[in-house]
């Protein structure tokens, strides 16, 4: 077992859940990445964009800083040294399951970190839903690419 890979998870996960914590406690707001964006992007209400900016560069900039501080992101691509690889299935493919999950996010009113780290910690029934959703809806997508497409590895 990779206790270090481990850590790094665990210690992820506590940063995840104490942001989300930290941005409930000071602004009322929900740590919801699609909501963030998507509510700098369309509705703008004034005054209320510099947080959702600063919580998107802090997205950013902290993976960024890892890597300078020469931590590296882990072997995403399974490739020792690469951030990211090319996409399985080509460029058009990323760019239409993105359009696809930004749908699905507004249809779900919200992703798996509004529903699933904020809203299961808030015992709502509604984002228990959602997630369960998500990831009965990601099982049969991974199943059905690899298996029945005989796509990834």
């Amino acid at each position: 077992m990779d206790w270090t890979a481990t850590l790094q998870g665990l210690v992820g996960g506590i940063l995840i859940g104490l942001s989300a914590v930290w941005l409930m406690g000071t602004m009322g707001r929900i740590a919801g990445i699609s909501g963030i964006v998507g509510n700098l992007i369309t509705q703008r209400p004034k005054g209320d964009s510099a947080w959702r900016i600063t919580f998107l560069l802090g997205l950013i900039s902290g993976p960024l800083l890892v890597m300078a501080l020469g931590g590296g992101l882990g072997n995403v691509a399974n490739a020792p040294g690469m951030v990211i690889g090319e996409p399985a299935g080509g460029v058009l493919l990323m760019l239409v399951a993105g359009f696809l999950v930004g749908i699905g996010t507004g249809l779900g009113s919200g992703c798996t970190s509004g529903h699933g780290v904020c809203g299961l910690s808030r015992l709502s029934v509604r984002s228990l839903t959602a997630t369960v959703t998500f990831l009965v809806t990601a099982i049969i997508t991974v199943y059905v690419v690899r298996h029945v497409m005989g796509g990834g590895a």
